[in-house]
């Protein structure tokens, strides 16, 4: 047999032993919590997808049901992977949301691992299960990025689901100024409420360096080289290279009436 052949050949092998893997491997089924199930999740046979240094993609669907009598708002577990001496060669993320009471939802779960997957473990955030409330956040323009407790929530106007408790927004718009709330979410609150939060505009020039710093004042001058920032009543240079961004606020510019100048009598002769 020919060196290609052997490679085909052991190539071969390997496709086939890894549909005989996914055909095999009967359903996973786990419950969530153990001592007061509230969500089962049946994991269908392992399919392996693909290699890549060293490490295996696999996909699998898996079905997670409501076994409670009241709605999921979100279930977010992190499940290990484990071969058969118990030792972790994987993980992956997976994620539910919105499910009514004895509803069940399929998904397509991915995960990669080294090795061939024997056992699941999960682990999950201990407040998953805890009472949420919609909000509608808008903002003043429109268009704002949103941080519910310095975590990215889309861009205004956004619905955000949040926890009995209280948060903090927080609201960013080039050319605007920073705004912010705290907001406090009660046990008894009604969903379909809003927020709307007004931004206000700079009152300065907003000049954006490369190393990350931000540099507010007033631009005096530029051109091709450097640029002249006042700031707190100091002129400061900065080379152009040194700049990666400016916004410029909107300036009023005020008209003066044009002065006239009486015109000199002319003595009769």
């Amino acid at each position: 047999m020919t060196k290609g052949r052997i490679i085909y050949a052991v190539i071969f092998l390997a496709l086939l032993s890894a549909t005989l893997m996914a055909k095999n491997d009967p359903a996973i089924v786990m419950t969530w919590p153990a001592d007061k199930p509230a969500l089962k999740l049946t994991f269908e046979k392992f399919r392996q997808v693909g290699i890549y240094a060293g490490q295996s993609s696999f996909v699998s669907d898996v079905t997670v049901a409501n076994m409670t009598e009241k709605q999921i708002p979100r279930a977010s577990f992190t499940v290990y992977f484990m071969d058969k001496n118990k030792v972790r060669i994987g993980e992956g993320l997976l994620q539910v949301s919105d499910l009514d009471a004895g509803q069940a939802a399929k998904i397509q779960f991915q995960f990669s691992s080294v090795g061939i997957p024997a056992s699941i473990v999960l682990s999950a955030k201990k407040d998953m299960l805890a009472k949420t409330i919609p909000l509608r956040v808008i903002s003043v323009p429109t268009g704002a990025k949103l941080k519910v407790d310095e975590q990215e929530a889309g861009t205004t106007p956004v619905m955000v689901r949040l926890t009995v408790g209280t948060h903090q927004l927080d609201l960013t718009k080039d050319g605007y100024a920073p705004g912010g709330t705290p907001l406090e979410i009660t046990p008894d609150e009604l969903p379909g409420g809003s927020i709307t939060v007004e931004l206000g505009g700079l009152s300065r020039d907003t000049v954006e360096l490369r190393d990350g710093s931000v540099v507010l004042g007033d631009v005096i001058s530029m051109s091709m080289t450097q640029m002249v920032v006042r700031v707190d009543g100091k002129d400061q240079t900065y080379d152009r290279n040194q700049v990666k961004r400016i916004m410029l606020v909107e300036r009023e510019i005020l008209m003066q009436a044009p002065v006239s100048q009486p015109v000199p009598v002319q003595p009769h002769p």
